[in-house]
């Protein structure tokens, strides 16, 4: 997506999260541009983005607060793209890596 499109998108975004809101504990973004799209998306929902904006990483974790209720946790990891899975940028290995993380995260049972 275009930023544009990226932009134009954030509302329902929004919208989702605070459906979710209840229940959502972690969230995985894959890729650096998603990173730029969910961090104003989620502090145009009430979570608390720290400043300065932490910057995107494979693997990288920031917790949002959130002021009504439990914050969560924001994972990050290189997209499953080909560029990226057929260079070894990101192997399985490191996908179920940060999966794992956020499932324990979010409170549920990992293997």
């Amino acid at each position: 997506p275009t930023p544009a499109e990226r932009d134009t998108c954030r509302p329902w975004l929004v919208q989702e999260l605070d459906l979710l809101r209840p229940t959502l504990r972690a969230v995985v973004v894959l890729g650096a541009f998603g990173w730029q799209a969910a961090l104003p998306a989620f502090a145009a929902g009430g979570w608390t983005v720290p400043r300065p904006r932490p910057p995107f990483a494979h693997g990288g974790q920031v917790t949002l607060d959130a002021p009504d209720g439990p914050g969560l946790r924001l994972f990050g990891c290189f997209h499953v793209s080909q560029r990226n899975t057929f260079t070894g940028r990101l192997t399985p290995e490191m996908l179920r890596d940060v999966l794992r993380a956020a499932a324990d995260a979010a409170g549920l049972p990992t293997r």
